[in-house]
């Protein structure tokens, strides 16, 4: 068995080779995003989306530059909304999680019934928009971009399994049995041993709160706009400097001048920028996350 278990020399270059490229492969769609966001309006006319452009310009960042004000209020917003619904979607889906996975909670297989509904039947568009605004008055609110969005079934499943394989149920009655409540013994016992799903989890739930737009163009008027989250935000600027391409009374200068393609780009790079910066802080346990229970 040990034998097969170790790979050759020349295996060992193919492997390292092959994971090379696929890395490369992984980075090279962003470096090819953020050299067409650096590239000159006539270049892209010409050369089309080139990794060499004919010419450098930071056109599409002077534009949003000129936005700095809209764009920084917007980034705020969009930090505290991804803080906010990171922190409310994991106390929700933990707990709700912690039950089900309690094998003397009786109402554990209704409760796994009504959370798993959702994800094969939704209530549709028209019915959630109507609950959200004319049950809950959430429009023009902050909390409409916060809580449609706060509890997946998906996340509360896998937390379920993890609490169900990792968490041991003689430390959870031995803490019960000591006098804790079954509030202490979550926050004391299970949520420090279970950090690892409950980075993963926080992780993609901050990914979602943080490229979410459509709860904005959905909930909120645009006599709202220091509502705007980045995202949305950058939405508007882009369809504005379509708008400005296309229309026929702007002079053929300042249509020419407009960084249309670029801007896109440039949309993406300030989008994922905090994303790529954040994820090296994570990484060891999103990994871990990721892969527990695998050996089980």
């Amino acid at each position: 068995m040990k034998k097969w278990n170790q790979a050759g020399p020349i295996a060992h270059a193919l492997l390292v080779a092959l994971f090379v490229l696929v890395s490369i492969s992984a980075l090279l769609p962003l470096v090819f995003v953020a050299i067409i966001s650096l590239s000159s309006t006539e270049s892209i006319a010409v050369k089309g989306y080139s990794f060499f452009p004919m010419e450098w310009s930071l056109d599409a960042y002077r534009y949003m530059w000129t936005r700095l004000e809209y764009i920084g209020h917007s980034f705020l917003v969009s930090c505290l909304i991804t803080l906010v619904g990171t922190a409310l979607s994991l106390g929700l889906i933990s707990t709700m999680a912690f039950a089900l996975s309690r094998r003397e909670f009786r109402l554990r297989k209704l409760y796994t019934a009504i959370v798993v509904i959702p994800m094969f039947f939704g209530g549709g568009l028209a019915a959630g928009y109507v609950v959200n605004t004319q049950l809950f008055h959430l429009k023009d609110s902050l909390w409409a971009l916060i809580l449609p969005g706060a509890c997946s079934s998906w996340y509360i499943l896998v937390m379920r399994n993890y609490f169900r394989q990792n968490i041991p149920g003689e430390m959870l009655e031995s803490a019960q049995l000591d006098g804790a409540s079954i509030f202490q013994v979550f926050w004391r016992f299970v949520a420090p041993v279970s950090a690892p799903v409950m980075i993963t989890v926080g992780v993609f739930e901050a990914f979602g709160y943080w490229n979410s737009w459509y709860y904005a163009m959905l909930y909120l008027g645009s006599n709202h706009q220091e509502l705007f989250p980045l995202q949305y935000v950058l939405y508007h600027l882009q369809k504005n400097v379509e708008f400005m391409a296309s229309n026929e009374n702007i002079s053929g200068a300042v249509m020419r001048s407009l960084p249309t393609e670029s801007f896109r780009m440039a949309m993406v790079v300030i989008t994922i920028l905090p994303i790529l910066v954040s994820y090296p802080f994570f990484r060891r346990y999103f990994l871990k996350g990721l892969t527990v229970g695998a050996i089980r």
